[in-house]
């Protein structure tokens, strides 16, 4: 197991010092963070690991509450792993439901810009969508 510092952990994981500060503060991590007798957190691998999920889960869009129950849910080891699965499949259903959304929004601006190109490739762009109507 190897230790690693607040800083190696930041670079590691794209986070912030004080993201994983905070991420301390709300309970987020396994374990409790041991410090040096310096009071130098100090971390390992899995706790690296560990972070790179939960930021993938709230890139993803899950509320750091949910981050929160499901952290205290492997904390609490075995025997709950219906709950921790019924936590991460609404956490999908929700970002399937927003790419679904995404998408239909992607299928309205291609329509969109292939428009535009062939109104500007026939010379016949001017006044698309303008603000003011032709009289």
């Amino acid at each position: 197991m190897s230790e690693l510092s607040i800083g190696d952990v930041a670079k590691a994981t794209g986070l912030g010092i004080h993201a994983l500060r905070f991420f301390e503060r709300e309970q987020l991590f396994l374990r409790p963070i041991p410090r040096t007798a310096g009071g130098r957190r100090v971390y390992d691998t899995a706790d690296v690991e560990w972070l790179l999920l939960c930021k993938r889960l709230r890139d993803s869009g899950m509320p750091i509450a949910t981050v929160r129950e499901f952290a205290g849910l492997v904390r609490s080891g075995p025997g709950n792993e219906a709950q921790r699965l019924a936590l991460l499949a609404e956490h999908q259903q929700s970002v399937e439901a927003k790419i679904a959304e995404l998408g239909a929004s992607l299928r309205i601006i291609r329509d969109k810009v292939g428009t535009y190109r062939e109104h500007m490739a026939e010379g016949t762009a001017a006044g698309l969508w303008s603000p003011t109507r032709p009289a």
